[in-house]
């Protein structure tokens, strides 16, 4: 490793004494918490958008937030960037490294710190992974709703950077619906309490300004937690679909009739293929497309919604309608789903996993046009996604190693962001925008309202070292182009190293 280091993103900062910042940091920090031999620094070198890679100066590992205060003035007082870090999960390179950043890595903060039945919350600490939280409250029948397909993994402060989904956010919300308090800790080493114990906190509501903020505005060292009552009766419906739109259709129909599913989940022929290879869930492999609907509550009651969404869906033109018989085919049906993602090596080397949201009622015209830009691109596109909410993830298949196969990935990827924005939706649903999506929130937003976000990081973050390069476009590579705005510039991720 140099002794010197640069960073090369927008902001630029001035180089720094690397024996001087971990001298700075080893200080503050356990003995084993700092990480600055190169082969220990590959582990970080990238999130869950693995195509891209870069090596950070150092990793901090604090083990409470008083460490990751202290690590934090360190590195305000050296003007070196800071790049927060959980389980490494993400999908949009939110978690990247800059180069010559410190990785400040909140894995070691994963205790459950306090569950309070009464209440109905639990105090847990950032590296807290997101199904231990239900893990631990199982016995005393309550659960915390949140569950991205990561949720074996992730840990509940990434969750909070991003402010993650999942299945049953169509009913129970995003994170921002979940939690009730935050810990939050500025560069200055200062430490705030958002939110409180009321429902309601007083003053400005900067809990869900924080939550899915990307770590531009400080990190979370403490999350108190909502948690729910188990439902007494949880039903899954499969219905399949000869044809793509009549699935779609029946989405919108399902929401219209006033039923809202604990989950609403749609796969598409090459993604139930692939899926069903991958872990045997039972899928109707002639179908198009499928639904997964989840209903929960009391039994009259989800019997009764059962009988309405089957009958919504046979008059959408569903082929198959049939109830998992018992609790292991309903979690055969979730797992299949929930194991989409890793099936799709078994179409492609490599895919690239796409988060836009849309209304649920262009659902079957932005379908048919994603079919219509994979054939122009030239790559396969397999559906699978929260249909009830709009939220879609269309996995690119690709070839990492092929000539321009990367490029090609990202062209399809962008222009299906930018239809998501033009059928009157969003860049992104639940994996925040990171990287990736640095030119599509050209597309999306104006001048005026990029340079409100710019000023909303000045106020917390004055010297733009928090997290730099993500989420915001600089104005000065924005330019204007038939109405819209786009980010200049042939990738967001130029000054990565690839496979």
């Amino acid at each position: 490793m140099l002794d010197q280091f640069d960073i090369s993103l927008d902001p630029t900062f001035p180089a720094v004494d690397r024996g001087r910042l971990i001298a700075a940091l080893a200080a503050v920090l356990p003995a084993d918490g700092l990480i600055s031999k190169t082969e220990g620094l590959r582990v970080y070198e990238s999130d869950g958008l693995a195509a891209y890679r870069g090596l950070p100066a150092v990793v901090a590992l604090p083990r409470d937030a008083a460490q990751v205060r202290a690590a934090l003035q360190v590195c305000k007082s050296l003007g070196v960037p800071v790049v927060a870090r959980g389980a490494g999960t993400g999908l949009s390179g939110g978690a990247l490294p800059s180069p010559g950043c410190v990785l400040l890595s909140l894995s070691r903060m994963a205790r459950i710190l306090e569950i309070d039945p009464a209440a109905r919350t639990a105090r847990v600490q950032p590296g807290v992974r997101n199904l231990a939280i239900s893990e631990a409250v199982a016995h005393l029948g309550l659960f915390y709703a949140p569950d991205p397909s990561s949720q074996l993994a992730c840990s509940i402060g990434g969750n909070v950077a991003e402010n993650a989904g999942g299945v049953h956010c169509l009913k129970y919300g995003l994170t921002v619906h979940n939690i009730q308090s935050l810990e939050f800790a500025t560069l200055d080493g200062e430490s705030f309490t958002l939110g409180g114990a009321a429902l309601d906190a007083p003053g400005f509501d900067l809990m869900a300004l924080v939550t899915g903020s990307e770590g531009l505005l400080g990190v979370v060292t403490e999350i108190t937690v909502r948690l729910l009552p188990s439902p007494t009766e949880t039903q899954v419906m499969l219905a399949a679909f000869s044809d793509v739109r009549s699935a779609g259709e029946a989405v919108a129909a399902i929401i219209a009739a006033g039923i809202i599913p604990a989950g609403l989940e749609m796969m598409d022929k090459l993604a139930l293929g692939a899926a069903e290879a991958h872990t045997h869930a039972g899928y109707p492999l002639e179908a198009a497309a499928i639904l997964l609907c989840e209903l929960d509550g009391a039994k009259g009651d989800v019997e009764a919604e059962l009988a309405r969404v089957a009958a919504v869906c046979e008059t959408a033109g569903a082929i198959q309608v049939r109830l998992a018989r018992d609790e292991a085919e309903r979690k055969r049906f979730w797992a299949g789903r929930k194991g989409a993602f890793p099936a799709m090596g078994r179409l492609a080397p490599d895919y690239y996993c796409i988060d836009g949201t849309i209304p649920r009622r262009r659902l079957p015209d932005v379908l048919e046009a994603i079919e219509r830009l994979s054939a122009e691109h030239g790559l396969a596109v397999a559906n699978v996604f929260h249909a009830g909410d709009g939220n879609l993830h269309p996995l690119i298949l690709y070839d990492a190693n092929a000539e321009g196969g990367i490029e090609r990935a990202e062209a399809l990827g962008g222009a299906i962001l930018e239809l998501c924005v033009e059928m009157g939706g969003t860049i992104t649903g639940e994996h925040g925008v990171g990287r990736e999506k640095i030119n599509q929130m050209c597309a999306q937003f104006t001048a005026a309202e990029i340079e409100t976000f710019h000023a909303i990081k000045a106020a917390f973050d004055p010297a733009g070292l928090l997290n730099p390069g993500k989420a915001i476009p600089t104005l000065a590579r924005c330019v204007d182009y038939g109405g819209m705005h786009f980010h200049a510039g042939k990738t967001p991720f130029a000054h990565l190293d690839r496979f």
